[in-house]
């Protein structure tokens, strides 16, 4: 294989032209954005252009966005007490499939912080929430993401803030996932904040958002003290060209969201079919009864290590990633397919393949090959070694 094949968007996706060229301009521009001669008006400009745009894809207006350094700045930075239109949250309770920056329960002390449980679908426990709601004194704080990274499935997230905003709580989304894949109007959602990361849209790393609903929800307190930037709810000073690209890539991911999604659904059809095709008859692809991101397939094989598969994949030039969470050195099941009470002897076999916007048919054909090459020999082999799968 000559060129190398790219099937790992879920993880971050590659620079959009239209977040290069931002990035570009913004690094050859002099000024703070907190300064008040020209130069400095010309960086303010960028970001307050960038505001607008990001604003657009979630469906609110520019002062209820706060730029941070990421997806994981943003879910902390939402995860407080003092959160929302009332004062004193007394509990925060998220779904056990969340991403680990909202397991570790933000600001919140871990007596304060419960696990809901989700079906074996992937999906939250609907009536579970309903009767931890009513089961609390005060107001609950529930975080719920948009679009599991892993599996692709998609949650009910009306229906959550429905349930949530009767019991008087506060609904935070990490919508991570979403923008570029599936609408991320925050109204529609119901939630109160929304986290969004740049570089899962084709913007740079290191640049996110946390988002409000409206002006009846303030920001949380700033997790970094500062010279009062991004409404005091974010000191220090902004990253301008980062900004500018995260701008840009929201830009242009809700100009064709429509068109994207579409073909992220036909691409994605054509290589499940092309593994159900080629693969053993015991081939698992996790969430098909249910709504899943149309980029997203997680499958898994029985009797193969996935860890084992992803390096002979490498090794033939394709990228994808593992549902396996490895901790020095040691591949466990993953604990989104723990929660969803998946067999570990499955849960430890899964690869993820995630797809974008410049992704071809042609290479969806190419990896499907690739699959057929090494699933064969790793099968047949039993634990054989990558290098060998590889060359197979």
């Amino acid at each position: 294989m000559n060129a190398r094949l790219y099937f790992d968007w879920n993880a971050t996706a590659p620079l959009r032209p239209q977040a290069r060229a931002a990035v570009l301009a913004a690094l050859d521009l002099v000024g703070n954005a907190s300064s008040v001669h020209a130069e400095g008006r010309a960086a303010r400009a960028v970001i307050e252009e960038a505001r607008e745009n990001v604003a657009a894809l979630a469906g609110t207006q520019p002062r209820n966005v706060v730029f941070t350094s990421g997806g994981t700045e943003a879910n902390t930075l939402a995860l407080a007490p003092e959160a929302g239109p009332q004062k004193g949250l007394s509990k925060l309770l998220v779904s056990a499939i969340e991403h680990v920056s909202v397991l570790s329960g933000g600001r919140f002390p871990s007596s304060q912080v419960e696990i809901l449980a989700v079906a074996q679908t992937g999906q939250i426990d609907l009536p579970a929430l309903r009767r931890r709601l009513a089961a609390h004194e005060g107001r609950s704080f529930v975080s719920v993401m948009l679009a599991n990274n892993e599996t692709g499935i998609i949650q009910p997230t009306a229906e959550v803030a429905a349930l949530v905003h009767g019991a008087g709580g506060v609904l935070h989304v990490d919508a991570v996932q979403g923008p570029g894949r599936i609408p991320c109007d925050i109204n529609e959602l119901g939630a109160d904040l929304l986290s969004l990361s740049g570089h899962k849209i084709g913007a740079p790393k290191g640049v996110g958002a946390l988002i409000r609903r409206d002006a009846r929800v303030p920001f949380p307190p700033a997790l970094i003290a500062g010279g009062g930037q991004e409404r005091r709810a974010r000191g220090g000073t902004e990253n301008v060209p980062g900004i500018a690209g995260f701008g840009a890539a929201a830009k242009a991911a809700l100009v064709s969201l429509g068109a994207e999604r579409a073909y992220l659904l036909s691409l994605r059809e054509r290589l499940e079919a092309g593994l159900k095709a080629h693969s053993s008859p015991g081939l698992v692809i996790f969430g098909t009864e249910v709504d899943r991101l149309p980029n997203t397939t997680l499958f898994a094989v029985p009797g193969m290590k996935a860890e084992t598969a992803v390096i002979a994949l490498d090794l033939a030039g394709v990228a994808v990633s593992s549902g396996a969470a490895c901790s020095s050195g040691k591949v466990q099941r993953s604990h989104v397919l723990a929660a969803m009470e998946v067999p570990e002897g499955l849960a430890r076999g899964v690869v993820r393949v995630s797809l974008g916007w410049s992704t071809g048919e042609a290479e969806v054909d190419a990896f499907i090959q690739a699959w057929i090459r090494v699933s064969e020999t790793l099968l047949r082999d039993g634990v054989a070694d990558a290098a060998s799968a590889a060359a197979a």
